[in-house]
Order: structure tokens, then C-alpha cells, then sequence
């Protein structure tokens, strides 16, 4: 059945690989971005910072005034800021939260009053590995992501009786634009304590990140949850090692999960 499909993020990685697959299936998609992009046949692109909630309004307002509904919403708009949690600079944090967690719960705000009236509906949020586990040196980026795991778990109680479907996606290591786009921190460069360890463990990360799955990959589990009339509450897409180590985060102690982490990443 065709749907009326917004994706926040949807310019590149994740977002664009959604966006295009489920245009291709047939559906009607609006794809939003920070900038301007020229629209196709098949996805109409609007530029929205989902950070501006008068850009969001006028955008679902568009949106509801010429397709009557939004079926689907995928939040997968999001950044990331590497660096010692200690020397976050404030305009960071702000930055770091306000996009991937307020972005979320500013979409979801404009967009649940429109299916809630139609008693139907689906959102899906892009969480990550680093929402179930705190990834050292990404401290502010797993934190934004434990809220989005926080905030859709009330949500899916909250919407149930309404037929709204809420579903995390929680995707591992892909390689998407998001590693080159990373900022960090200069401060924790700088610092002698942190800068030689922050340098070591990027690497591990930024090497993860390059040899991971294609966007296409989470693309597809995307569509199979827009498809499915029940989707799950939580689906983890990762190499079978990432798998793994969520099954493992839930039987380990917080100690012993710690120094996992501190051993991978060599922090």
C-alpha cells in the first residue's frame, strides 16, 4: 500500500539510502535537509533545520495540506562530536543534543497530532550501538542516543492506543559520510592527557566506521518496517560482533562492560 513518508536526514548516509529505496517501492517521500536540494520524480526534498520548530510546522503543514496524512516518520537526522566528555564546550553539547535528541522530539511533536486524528501511523528513530553502550570519546553522541531509546520507549506506550507504531532502529558500524563530518574537539586534541589517547581511540573508530556495512543494508530494514503491520519495538542491524556484544552488555556487570569498552577503543 502506498504511504506518505517523511525522513528527516536525508541528504546523504542513511537518510538518502531510505529515502531512495522507499521512492523506489513506490511511495510518496518527502525527504527534509539543512540545505536546499533539487527534488526528482520520485522524492520531493525540503529544506528544514529539525532544530527550527516554525521550519518543521511549515513544512508538515505543506506536507498535510497537499497529502492529507504522513503514514511514516523516520528521524534519522543526526551528527556526531568526538571528544573527552570533561572538555564538551557548551555551544558542543547544545549542538550535539539539540540535532540528533530535540530533533527527534521536535518532528515527532508536529507530526503525532496528524496521526493520532487519523488513529494511525508509524515513527521510526535512528538510534545507535552507541545508544545501548556508552562509547568512551563519544560520551555526548551515545548520551542524545540513550535519550532517543528513553523517550520512544514512553512513546510506544504512550501511542499504543492510538495504532501508532514507535520502532528504534539501532544500527552499528556503516560506512556513511558521518565519519568524515565528525567534529572534534579541538580542546581534547590540545590537552596532554586526553589528545594522545583521543587520537588513538579515533582511529579504532574511524577504522570501524570505514570497513562497515553499506547504508543500503539499514535501508532495506527500514522499508521492512515501514511494510510490517507490527514491527518490533527494537532492531539491531549490525555485523554479527556488534550483535553479539549487545546480547553481551545485558549479562556482564557495569565493571566488566567498562573495561571491554576501555580495551577496544585502547582508552
Amino acid at each position: 500500500m502506498k504511504q506518505v513518508i517523511v525522513i528527516t536526514g536525508a541528504s546523504s548516509g542513511f537518510g538518502k539510502a531510505a529515502a531512495e529505496l522507499l521512492a523506489a517501492k513506490g511511495h510518496t517521500v518527502y525527504g527534509l535537509c539543512r540545505r536546499a536540494l533539487a527534488g526528482n520524480h520520485n522524492i520531493a526534498y525540503c529544506q528544514c533545520d529539525v532544530r527550527d520548530r516554525s521550519q518543521i510546522a511549515a513544512v508538515v503543514s505543506q506536507i498535510i495540506a497537499k497529502e492529507g496524512r504522513i503514514d511514516v516518520l523516520v528521524n534519522n537526522a543526526g551528527m556526531g562530536i568526538g571528544g573527552a566528555l570533561e572538555l564538551a564546550t557548551e555551544e558542543e553539547i547544545d549542538l550535539q543534543m539539540g540535532t540528533n535528541f530535540m530533533g527527534c522530539v521536535n518532528m515527532c511533536q508536529a507530526v503525532l497530532p496528524h496521526m493520532r486524528k487519523a488513529r494511525k501511523g508509524k515513527i521510526i528513530n535512528l538510534s545507535s550501538i552507541g545508544g545501548v553502550m556508552g562509547l568512551p570519546y563519544q560520551g555526548f553522541y551515545s548520551a542524545s542516543k540513550f535519550a532517543i531509546e528513553g523517550f520512544s520507549e514512553a512513546l510506544a506506550a504512550e501511542m499504543r492506543g492510538f495504532g501508532i507504531k514507535v520502532s528504534l532502529v539501532e544500527p552499528g558500524d556503516f560506512a556513511t559520510g558521518f565519519t568524515g563530518s565528525r567534529r572534534n574537539s579541538q580542546a581534547t586534541l590540545d590537552d596532554p592527557d586526553y589528545g594522545p589517547i583521543f587520537r588513538r581511540s579515533l582511529a579504532i573508530i574511524e577504522k570501524e566506521e570505514n570497513g562497515g556495512l553499506q547504508p543500503e543494508v539499514l535501508a532495506r530494514r527500514i522499508a521492512k518496517i515501514v511494510e510490517k503491520k507490527n514491527p518490533p519495538l527494537r532492531k539491531v542491524v549490525a555485523n554479527l560482533e556488534q550483535k553479539l556484544s549487545v546480547v553481551v552488555k545485558r549479562v556482564l556487570t557495569g565493571n566488566q562492560m567498562v573495561s571491554i569498552l576501555r580495551g577496544y577503543y585502547k582508552s
